[in-house]
């Protein structure tokens, strides 16, 4: 049986997006018969102050976490701090574990997790190490305006970087924009596309939950929902303007946008919003167990990225809406993954600042059209469960770990014939 080591900062049973996805990758490596050991923290992501036991076993997975100083991830001195210990902790894993672990699986939560991965194949050279890239660091600091891409700072970083990533073996983006960024490091590594997943993944389209639309939209017969995070990477301006101009042709009641959210640009968003906004209102965030009760109330669900954040991340909003069988309003670049995906696989919107009266005009014609809303739904479910589901991508995950091994075997055995040849 194959061991697998999975490092990320967060993990079950913290809810954060990321934390969960690496949760059940683990556990879907260890239902297809892989050894899969998650070395996490021992801090909870959004309380500091959660400390998580030490050793527990969760469907298959040994869960062993390292203990770290409560640094508040909420500044950046603290995420720094955080990062740095977690990176240097799991660096000397290297010379502890021994060479126990074929697999070494390495996520982007703290920032900067790739380096791992040079000390480790520096001193365990057999173990196929894998970067599931979540976040592209510095790429995603500049976006944030940390530094500028022409700074010495944003040079040495790249600089740092860059040899980490070509002691991979395997690269695993989530979309073909983080892979063009990802081609300036030049890795010498296997790249495979694999995006994230729902978190909630219906077996049917979602049938409206009738009590939770009528208590977050009112009588209105079009729903729009943002639901989830709503943080540094995320941008507002073109959906408030948006349902300004449907208020202005008089749809304010007939068009509602909801906002379910959390995150550090929260307040920036709330306070957007004016009295004047009458369809436009929040409402609490919806927990693990209220997930797909708050996804079926919406007909159109909301996602957003900044133009600057493209390719450094992707929304995990837009695989939760076309799961539950409802088109996306993506708020953000052209080129973008999501804006890609949206128009090829003809999953709804795509709306810039420059194509607001069009899509304005297109969500009219679309609230009246209840045949097409109902052909929608089932085509988005379809094409969810045909390209993006869980199942899909964690069988691509295994297939992709499997081949990684079978070349190391093949190597191995080409180097003793050349050894017994001589």
């Amino acid at each position: 049986m194959a061991k697998a080591l999975i490092l990320y900062q967060y993990f079950y049973p913290d809810d954060v997006v990321s934390a969960r996805l690496m949760s059940e990758l683990a556990a879907g490596l260890a239902s297809r018969e892989w050894d899969v050991t998650a070395m996490p923290s021992n801090r909870g992501c959004h309380n500091e102050s959660q400390i998580y036991s030490p050793k527990e076993s969760w469907q298959g997975v040994k869960i062993r976490r390292l203990w770290r100083p409560g640094w508040p991830r909420k500044s950046a001195l603290g995420r720094l701090l955080n990062a740095f210990w977690m990176i240097v902790r799991w660096s000397l894993l290297a010379l502890s574990l021994g060479s126990r672990y074929d697999v070494l699986i390495i996520g982007t939560d703290p920032i900067f997790s790739v380096l791992v991965a040079r000390f480790w194949k520096l001193v365990r050279p057999s173990t196929r190490i894998v970067h599931w890239c979540f976040d592209l660091y510095p790429e995603a600091a500049a976006a944030d305006g940390l530094f500028k891409p022409t700074s010495a700072s944003y040079r040495l970083l790249t600089l740092l970087v860059r040899p980490a990533y070509k002691c991979c073996d395997l690269i695993v983006d989530i979309g073909s924009c983080m892979r063009s960024l990802l081609a300036k490091y030049q890795p010498s590594a296997g790249i495979a596309t694999l995006t994230p997943w729902a978190l909630s993944e219906p077996i049917a389209v979602l049938r409206p939950d009738c009590a939770e639309r009528r208590q977050l939209f009112g009588t209105a017969a079009l729903a729009l929902l943002y639901s989830g995070n709503f943080g540094r990477a995320h941008s507002c301006g073109e959906l408030l303007e948006l349902m300004r101009q449907l208020r202005g042709k008089g749809f304010a009641k007939d068009i509602m946008l909801v906002f379910s959210v959390r995150g550090n640009r929260e307040h920036v968003l709330s306070s957007a919003v004016t009295a004047a906004d009458l369809n436009i209102s929040f409402c609490e965030f919806a927990s693990p167990d209220a997930l797909e009760r708050r996804l079926s109330a919406a007909d159109i669900h909301v996602v957003s990225l900044r133009p600057e954040w493209t390719g450094t991340v992707v929304p995990s909003k837009f695989f939760g809406a076309i799961a539950s069988g409802r088109p996306v309003l993506f708020a953000g670049n052209q080129d973008s993954a999501v804006a890609q995906w949206i128009r090829s696989f003809q999953l709804g919107w795509v709306l810039t600042a420059a194509n607001t009266s069009e899509v304005a005009a297109s969500l009219v014609s679309y609230m009246s059209d209840q045949a097409q809303q109902d052909q929608m739904r089932q085509h988005c479910f379809q094409v969810y469960h045909h390209h993006f589901s869980r199942t899909q991508i964690l069988n691509s995950f295994h297939h992709k770990l499997q081949m990684l091994l079978q070349e190391e075997s093949s190597q191995v055995l080409h180097k003793k014939a050349s050894q017994t040849e001589q």
